[in-house]
């Protein structure tokens, strides 16, 4: 099996060493060359065409966002941005996902010995997950692809609706919107958040795979493009409508009693936030009237919450294969048999809306 190709970016002669073993201990990719900055990986990505490249955000020269509009440029090359728990490098960060990163990772930080191992094994995931990926992230909800996406969709949402052979039953009231996403998710949630009316009526609340630090620039991002008001949860706030609340990195978000709670409690499926946490608390508060939606992400997260969810009467929308950066949590929902609709990304804000004000 031919390995993974991989360039090493960094501004840091021990960060590209210890990237690029990381990579070299798998059986399955390698690190075929480094750059010290973005002029240099410009000029080895296109001479050596590597399958994938992991790319520091904060460099002299040429900066990851400057080298990212160059290098997506390259056809079948996907860009994994690696990223510190800095001011200017999460709102850089947030910025590079909308810009056409596949994914990121936060660089290890505090001893290096306890955080190599987690850093290695997320690394080298995403990086297997960028080359399995047919659709670049930046080409998601294009123009030029929606033709091709909705002639897939169609057949998707045929087989899947012959599948369950039943009538679709809508429901009568919605009270609530709750959204789980991880990879590929932050274009997704841009896309319809900021289509969704500041008349919406109801509250919504996502949780979106993101390290601690990271998520607080992402609810500003959609807040300054959204005419709802986003904002990252805090600890025992009540619920409004019309606001988007965004779980924080590194605790997990629960409702009761009309409120918002951060629980610091250990990850599930190896993430804090989890989908499943929010899924599960929010159908117990508001039973049947929750409109749930999972979107593009790896793994299972969310699964167990959308089974709570629909056994309380709820509705449940996935996204469909041919707009999913990484199929992985929305095959995991249809894969329960509670999923209700299976759609594009470009037909979920307005879907919503529907339901909402049915």
């Amino acid at each position: 099996m031919e390995k993974i190709k991989v360039l090493v970016v960094d501004d840091s002669a021990f960060m590209r060493k210890m990237i690029s073993d990381m990579i070299n201990s798998q059986s399955d990719m390698q690190a075929i060359d480094t750059a010290k900055d973005g002029e240099d990986a410009i000029i080895k990505a296109k001479k050596l065409m590597p399958n994938v490249v992991t790319l520091d955000v904060e460099m002299p020269k040429m900066n990851g966002l400057e080298a990212l509009n160059e290098l997506k440029k390259i056809d079948g090359l996907q860009v994994i941005m690696l990223s510190s728990q800095t001011f200017e490098g999460s709102q850089a960060t947030i910025e590079a996902l909308y810009n056409g990163a596949f994914d990121f990772i936060q660089k290890p930080s505090g001893p290096i010995s306890l955080d190599i191992e987690k850093v290695k094994n997320e690394l080298c995931e995403k990086i297997r997950c960028a080359q399995k990926s047919k659709t670049k992230f930046w080409e998601t909800s294009s123009i030029k692809m929606q033709t091709k996406k909705e002639n897939i969709t169609n057949s998707i949402s045929n087989n899947f609706i012959k599948q369950r052979d039943v009538n679709l039953k809508k429901p009568a009231k919605i009270d609530v919107v709750v959204i789980g996403a991880s990879t590929g998710g932050p274009r997704v949630l841009y896309d319809v958040i900021t289509k969704l009316p500041s008349d919406l009526g109801v509250p919504v609340l996502v949780v979106q795979h993101m390290p601690q630090g990271f998520t607080n620039a992402f609810a500003e991002r959609l807040n300054k493009n959204s005419v709802l008001n986003v904002v990252e949860a805090k600890d025992g706030e009540y619920i409004q409508k019309n606001n988007v609340y965004i779980a924080p990195g590194g605790y997990h978000m629960l409702v009761k009693d009309g409120k918002l709670y951060l629980d610091s409690s250990a990850p599930i499926h190896g993430v804090k936030p989890a989908v499943d946490k929010l899924f599960i608390s929010a159908a117990e508060y508001y039973k049947g009237n929750i409109l749930c939606c999972i979107f593009t992400g790896m793994g299972k997260d969310g699964a167990d919450g959308i089974k709570v969810i629909k056994s309380l009467g709820g509705y449940i929308i996935a996204q469909d294969e041919g707009t999913s950066v990484v199929y992985g949590m929305p095959k995991a929902a249809v894969e329960t048999g509670c999923v209700d609709e299976v759609l594009p990304d470009y037909k979920i804000a307005d879907e919503i809306i529907g339901l909402v004000r049915r």
